[in-house]
């Protein structure tokens, strides 16, 4: 009961991660307008900041007073978040209502595997863990295919003029328009996970150890965290040239560089100095835990690439609509589910190194399959490919955990869990941030060479139709197969990059350690060893 309960938690909190991405377009329109875009999107920067910065804390703290507690806490302010986000009326409230949600969700994931970590033993652990990663996964990968489901099939508006309930009420603005219940859905599902959590948990909890919390060394690995993945949201960004426009994106993004510079070194610093510091340095002298934050990092980037590039092929090479897009993310969720889940009962006949190896080479293979997707591309093959990638990439999940929590032992199975989290997230910032720079300048460029005089469009047409204005039909349509083409030739580089980097995840994933390793974590007799 409690797993299903932890399962829940963590399946809301990656559910959140992608699924206002979605929803974002409809949000802009309603609440801030394009003008406001940039503004805008921190209702998804805003989040992911917050989430990762919360992580090695909630860690720290489930360490510290044990699980139970933070992890009701943080179910209610997810839950709490959730509502407000919903019922926001303005852009800055909305912003703040993610924020709230964001400490909820961030907390849930690593005090959740380190839960499952206390609760289960020997053979049982690897197994828990791949529960709990795969509906971590489960959710990530889930959140556009969901968000799509929702905007398509809630129409409140329709469903308030039937009750009489008039245009412009106070009820009206709370309930629609309809990417408000993509936030009132976890609510529902918040209190009820949150009541069973209460009650399952009673007279239950792990074991606390002393200690205090290291808030210097907390405020540091924040603004580490902070300066690193905020700089790098603002990659490509160019400068606003007046002072009534606000900041200068690309003086902030210099100084978020400048303070990532001065606090990594900080923090680390200060870690190994002191006795009991927020993130402890010294964890990461353990080839074990070292290589597992390693290859949660870098595949952390593939899964990013994968996400939003299948989500942008889709849409802008192949012009599929909602169907489309749920069956070729909904088979990279359900593959990702299932190598999280098939990676726990094969660790004990295959061992940490075999399983992580496996996988990280099917992700590799669906990646370079991704990257010879063109035009022709059917969504049938685009879903194959994404679902290679997704079991390949969810295999890996559970040696990682494994590893990682292993090396460091039963008091610091909190801060590590938060640690590999926290790298894979900041694997996924790094991915979006390349992605959205090498999208805004590709998009700037074919503008420019569109556009660049009157008659420039017509090079990029058959010359059949040179004769017709830009906005005739056939024209735009001419126009559009050109722009698709360009598309899939952007992918190519931008899915064999990340080939490329999960690629490089092998090396570490060498130093996690065979069958041998496990068959001794668990308690059982290695082969050729006196018991």
């Amino acid at each position: 009961m409690l797993l299903a309960v932890m399962g829940a938690g963590v399946f809301l909190a990656g559910l959140e991660l992608m699924i206002t991405a979605v929803a974002l377009p409809a949000i802009v329109g309603n609440l801030a307008g394009w003008q406001r875009l940039r503004e805008a999107s921190w209702i998804i920067n805003g989040y992911l900041l917050v989430y990762v910065v919360t992580m090695p804390l909630a860690g720290r703290l489930g360490d510290l007073w044990g699980v139970r507690r933070p992890f009701l806490a943080a179910l209610a302010l997810f839950t709490v978040g959730s509502a407000l986000a919903g019922a926001s009326q303005t852009l800055e409230q909305l912003i703040a209502a993610r924020l709230v949600q964001a400490v909820g969700g961030g907390a849930l994931v690593p005090l959740a595997t380190a839960a499952a970590a206390h609760l289960f033993e020997g053979h049982a652990r690897p197994r828990a863990l791949g529960v709990v990663g795969a509906l971590t996964f489960l959710g990530m990968a889930a959140g556009p295919f969901l968000g799509a489901a929702i905007l398509d099939a809630a129409h409140p508006d329709a469903a308030l003029a039937r009750l009489g309930v008039a245009p412009g009420s106070a009820v009206e603005a709370f309930l629609t328009p309809s990417w408000r219940w993509i936030f009132y859905a976890n609510v529902p599902v918040g209190i009820a996970t949150l009541a069973i959590a209460w009650a399952a948990s009673a007279g239950w909890d792990t074991p606390r150890r002393s200690g205090r919390v290291d808030l210097v060394g907390a405020a540091l690995v924040a603004a580490a965290l902070v300066g690193t993945l905020g700089a790098l949201s603002l990659l490509g960004a160019q400068s606003s040239g007046g002072a009534d426009s606000g900041p200068d994106p690309v003086a902030v993004a210099a100084g978020l560089a400048i303070l990532a510079v001065v606090a990594i070194p900080l923090a680390v610093v200060h870690g190994l100095r002191t006795s009991d510091p927020f993130l402890d340095p010294g964890l990461f002298r353990r080839p074990a835990f070292a290589s597992a934050a390693l290859v949660s990092l870098l595949t952390g980037y593939g899964l990013a690439t994968a996400i939003v590039g299948a989500a942008v092929f889709v849409d802008r090479v192949l012009y599929g609509g909602p169907d489309q897009q749920r069956l070729a993310l909904g088979a990279l969720a359900a593959a990702t589910a299932l190598g999280a889940l098939v990676s726990g009962w094969a660790l004990r006949a295959l061992g940490l190194r075999a399983v992580t190896v496996a996988g990280l080479a099917a992700s590799v293979v669906g990646l370079v399959v991704m990257a010879g997707w063109s035009p022709d591309t059917t969504v049938p093959a685009a879903a194959g490919a994404l679902a290679l990638f997704g079991l390949g990439f969810g295999l890996t999940v559970t040696p990682r955990s494994t590893a990682a929590t292993e090396a460091v032992g039963i008091a610091s199975y909190g801060a590590a869990a938060s640690v590999v989290t926290v790298a894979r997230m900041s694997g996924m910032a790094v991915g979006l941030a390349i992605l959205t720079a090498y999208g805004s300048t590709t998009i700037d460029r074919l503008y420019d060479q569109v556009y660049a005089t009157a008659d420039a469009y017509k090079q990029f047409i058959p010359e059949a139709l040179r004769d017709r204005p830009l906005h005739d039909g056939q024209v735009v349509a001419a126009l559009e197969a050109w722009a698709a083409r360009e598309a899939a030739q952007i992918m190519v580089g931008v899915f064999l990059l990340a080939a490329i980097v999960t690629a490089v995840a092998l090396l570490p994933a060498l130093l996690l350690g065979g069958r041998r390793r496990m068959l001794a974590v668990a308690g059982a007799p290695v082969p050729g060893q006196t018991p």
